[in-house]
């Protein structure tokens, strides 16, 4: 999984701090076809994967948690809401659609929640079809939608990844599904494709879906004996890995319709790889056009990790981080010791909480609470205090027994990011362009943006040595051979990104430990990108959405000053002049959360009308009240809470599987909200948000 680093020379510009590593072009290191045949890719893989397979096995993928880095990679967003009459899934790139869980053209609702594809007739506002994926006990599997025309393809992720059995034995699980459904009628099912490993992530071109999926080798390791080594269990492992064939590698699929299942692998002509990979992971692109039907189009591999995919109309990139899937020990988030007198952040949406002075060295202002219920926001009880347990007695200097050497820590590959890019503007597979890889490590596809000719990645780094500090950095690279341009490093000092917009020429970066700076970028010069201004403010933005022109919506936490989260904030950023971004305005409700903050997709902007909503839940609801949708007006100047949207309160439910009452999505179609939970859909005017029409789900 490490890349060579084969790092050149590059010009780059910067807010100070010391250089980051240059990025490192893999073009030429891997090739489409890259095995003379299977025998041949047996051989590199048993030894590969041989010297990477550890005592039990690959290993289970674990998420280091920095301080404060525990936020959810988010796949995308909702609604833009441009001239049409109803609202689209907001995606990061127009043109390329994202899964989520309701799609509509306007005239239908298509929704899957709780394993049931429903289609919803607007104009008669009535469930006109229904269609149960899988069995009761399983509603609780996520799915999404992807829709074109009267086909819609419903994406279960279902298991993926690892599970460790009774024997300790690590084992694949069940992996992804993904039906293809006929919407002309009553929903039909037309097939359906299931596979091994884990579900990534997708996206749509016109009626043409990429699917990227990961997988690890299909080997049974022995049942480790009792009190075995770790030495032992090693060699066995490995010895079970020498005598795996090459099926164990090659991704497998399986292909149901009309009745008939028919298993597939991935051909070993099919599957590319870096200059050094790890044998323990392979990345997998299936294509389907959803006129047509599943296995058409022959799947593409690389052996390589993947857990990020960005799309554009001609381009879809794949990036991993090889650290992410290497982690011995997890890093818990380190503890703030309350302060004294914390300062309140303010809630009162029409005093914004500033600090406007992004000047080298400025010091936050103290903020007053300016609302009363600010004052509810207190920092928690200290614990308990720690009583030191007694000295034991002292052990006899000759039955002193020196303790056993411990096994050395096994070194972490590098904090890097690869990126591997195919072109996708002809029918059928992928074509793949080329590879790099840039410092750091990323948040979400928001992280990337392919502008001009140049992809712009944004990352965070954190050395590793004791004490080291995280910084971020934005790099610029040639779309097409993904060598290094330019980069601007040493943002946020000791913080971590927690959103990222890129806007043209411009790009916005959130960084937050404690406070919260937003950083404007001018783009323009690919080769010496710069920091043209800071702003300062407590909390942080976790999406960033564009509003009106010049203007920018941060979607976060309020915080205080020690960094403290207080609740739900939404600020309205004045971006019109990028050397001094400024606050406009800002709404705040304490002790709440939105699924905004870790999934875009809940956000819903619709600017001919300035309305922006999301979910909203409060800390203390229980768990039968659900969440609200929020209703906000965005102007050119400031924002302003319409309302909140509710769906009915249910009683506490047994079943495995409960339904969800909360608010899940809000959508726009003509003169009406509609909110979406697994309860129903909820119809409000738009105007007035007063209540319309109530459709429950069966």
């Amino acid at each position: 999984m490490a890349v060579a680093l084969l790092a050149t020379a590059c010009a780059s510009g910067g807010s100070g701090g010391v250089p980051a590593p240059a990025s490192v072009n893999l073009t030429g290191k891997i090739q489409l076809v890259s095995y003379d045949g299977c025998d041949d890719m047996l051989a590199s893989l048993r030894t590969l994967t041989a010297k990477n397979v550890g005592a039990w096995g690959f290993g289970m993928p674990m998420v280091a948690l920095e301080a404060q880095d525990s936020m959810p990679a988010a796949r995308s967003t909702a609604g833009s809401g441009s001239a049409g009459s109803y609202s689209t899934t907001n995606v990061h790139e127009a043109g390329v659609d994202e899964p989520d869980l309701v799609k509509t053209d306007g005239s239908r609702v298509i929704v899957v929640t709780q394993g049931v594809l429903r289609v919803i007739d607007t104009a008669s506002r009535k469930v006109t079809g229904e269609l149960r994926l899988v069995p009761r006990e399983q509603s609780w599997m996520p799915a999404d939608l992807l829709v074109s025309g009267n086909r819609a393809l419903v994406l279960m992720t279902q298991g993926g990844g690892l599970a460790v059995d009774t024997t300790a034995r690590i084992r694949p699980m069940l992996g992804p599904k993904y039906v293809l459904v006929d919407l002309s009628g009553a929903p039909k099912e037309l097939g359906s494709m299931s596979m091994t490993g884990s579900h990534v992530d997708a996206r749509m071109v016109g009626s043409t879906v990429r699917i990227v999926v990961k997988s690890t080798p299909d080997i049974a390791f022995p049942e480790p004996k009792p009190n075995a080594k770790d030495a032992e269990l090693l060699a066995a492992n490995r010895a079970a890995v020498e005598r795996a064939p090459i099926e164990a590698w090659l991704p497998k699929f399986e292909i149901e319709s009309g009745g008939v299942k028919t298993p597939g692998r991935v051909k070993c002509e099919n599957v590319s790889h870096p200059a050094e990979f790890s044998g323990t992971s392979m990345l997998s692109v299936h294509t389907l056009d959803l006129n047509g039907s599943f296995g058409t189009v022959e799947p593409i591999s690389v052996a390589a990790d993947g857990d990020t995919v960005y799309g554009t109309k001609d381009s879809l990139y794949v990036t991993s981080n090889p650290q992410l899937w290497f982690m011995p020990t997890v890093l818990m988030p380190e503890a703030v010791d309350p302060p004294a007198d914390p300062v309140k952040p303010a809630p009162d949406p029409e005093m914004p909480t500033l600090i406007p002075d992004a000047s080298p060295g400025a010091i936050a202002p103290e903020v007053q609470p300016t609302h009363p219920e600010a004052e509810k926001i207190t920092p928690p009880t200290p614990g308990v205090e720690t009583v030191a347990p007694p000295t034991p007695a002292p052990t006899p200097k000759a039955e002193t027994i020196a303790p056993p050497t411990p096994a050395p820590t096994p070194t972490a590959p590098p904090e890097r990011t690869e990126i591997h890019r195919f072109d996708i503007t002809a029918v059928g597979s992928p074509r793949y362009v080329s590879s790099g890889s840039v410092p750091g490590r990323l948040l979400n596809q928001y992280s990337l943006s392919e502008h001009a000719g140049q992809l712009r990645i944004a990352t965070t780094s954190t050395p590793q040595t004791p004490n080291a500090k995280s910084e971020s950095a934005v790099y610029i690279l040639k779309a097409d051979t993904l060598a290094q341009v330019g980069s601007v490093t040493g943002l946020g000092k000791d913080e971590q990104i927690y959103s990222v917009r890129f806007i043209g020429d411009l790009g916005y970066v959130v960084t937050f430990r404690q406070v919260d700076p937003l950083y404007a970028l001018d783009l323009r010069d690919p080769a010496a990108p710069k920091v043209t201004g800071e702003l300062k403010i407590t909390g942080y933005s976790a999406y960033l959405h564009p509003g009106a022109p010049g203007r920018l919506i941060g979607v976060g936490q309020e915080a205080n000053q020690e960094g403290r989260q207080a609740g739900t904030q939404v600020s309205l950023f004045d971006v019109s002049n990028p050397a001094t971004p400024q606050v406009l305005g800002r709404f705040f409700q304490e002790e709440s959360g939105s699924d905004v903050e870790w999934d875009p997709h809940a956000f819903l902007y619709w600017p001919a009308d300035g309305l922006a909503m999301m979910p909203l839940t409060s800390w203390a609801n229980n768990w039968s009240e659900g969440s609200s949708a929020l209703v906000l007006r965005i102007t050119d100047t400031e924002i302003a809470k319409l309302g909140t949207i509710t769906h009915p309160k249910i009683a506490q439910q047994t079943e495995f599987a409960p339904l969800n009452p909360g608010i899940r999505r809000c959508l726009i179609i003509g003169e009406s909200i509609w909110t979406l939970s697994d309860l129903g859909l909820k119809l409000n005017d738009a105007k007035t948000l007063d209540d319309q029409t109530w459709i429950p789900f069966s």
